[in-house]
């Protein structure tokens, strides 16, 4: 399904930054592009830019209001597209100028010239079971029951939940990773370019139907990435953003 988004050359895209008080890496990136410090008519956000923000649960607002106040206000002026992840959802209560595709949208189908390119964060086609859970903590009806538990017990599971995060790895290898990618996405998409994150990898593979491209976390050594001239052999270039 087309969803009239048209890639422009360079954008910058960014994957997996789990923002939180105790990763605070991303905060003076989205600090340059407020400021214009760096610039680009477009961005892509990938999903788990934080590492929890839910819509509907006012307490994950609290622990990111400075850096939503300033991605709202780079929505302003540029053109945002963020893609839901697992630590980020129901993003439409929360950035009113940005275009938000929740997981069941996803992946995205973009045009990049005359290239077809998917946009997805990567969780989109996980177990049956992880389905489920993905659903029903998405869901507009439960979501103030979760909200209610949270209020009760002065934000002690989101405490746990952020303190639990806080202390995993983000950075590991995923063994068997290219039969892993084929599996999901040779057969089922027929495109130029495959492009997700989730997982971390930082990986590019040619499959028979598309180029498949996993992101770098940027939660991983600030690593980002600029949509190049397709004179250029490689559609993204990987960047590291240092502060100053």
């Amino acid at each position: 399904m087309s969803h009239n988004i048209i890639i422009q050359e360079g954008a910058l895209i960014v994957s997996d930054a789990h923002f939180s008080p105790s990763r605070l890496e991303l905060y003076a990136f989205v600090e340059a592009l407020y400021l214009e410090q760096i610039q680009t008519p477009q961005l892509i956000l990938m999903g788990d830019i934080f590492d929890a923000l839910f819509g509907s649960i006012q307490y994950t607002y609290e622990k990111n209001q400075k850096i939503i106040a300033m991605l709202e206000q780079i929505s302003k002026r540029v053109e945002v597209i963020y893609l839901e992840g697992n630590h980020d959802f129901n993003l439409k209560a929360v950035f009113s100028h940005m275009k938000i595709f929740p997981i069941e949208q996803q992946p995205i189908s973009c045009t990049y010239h005359d290239k077809k390119v998917y946009l997805a964060h990567g969780d989109f086609d996980g177990p049956l079971g992880y389905r489920v859970y993905t659903a029903i903590i998405r869901n507009s009806y439960i979501l103030p029951f979760l909200r209610l538990i949270d209020n009760l017990s002065q934000h002690s599971i989101l405490n746990y939940v952020y303190t639990h995060l806080a202390k995993k790895e983000d950075c590991n290898g995923f063994t068997g990773f290219e039969e892993f990618i084929a599996q999901r996405i040779e057969k089922r998409y027929k495109c130029d370019y495959f492009i997700e994150g989730h997982y971390h990898q930082n990986r590019k593979i040619n499959l028979k139907n598309c180029i498949y491209i996993n992101l770098a976390a940027f939660a991983c050594n600030q690593r980002y990435f600029t949509v190049k001239s397709l004179e250029d052999k490689e559609l993204l270039e990987e960047k590291t953003f240092s502060k100053g």
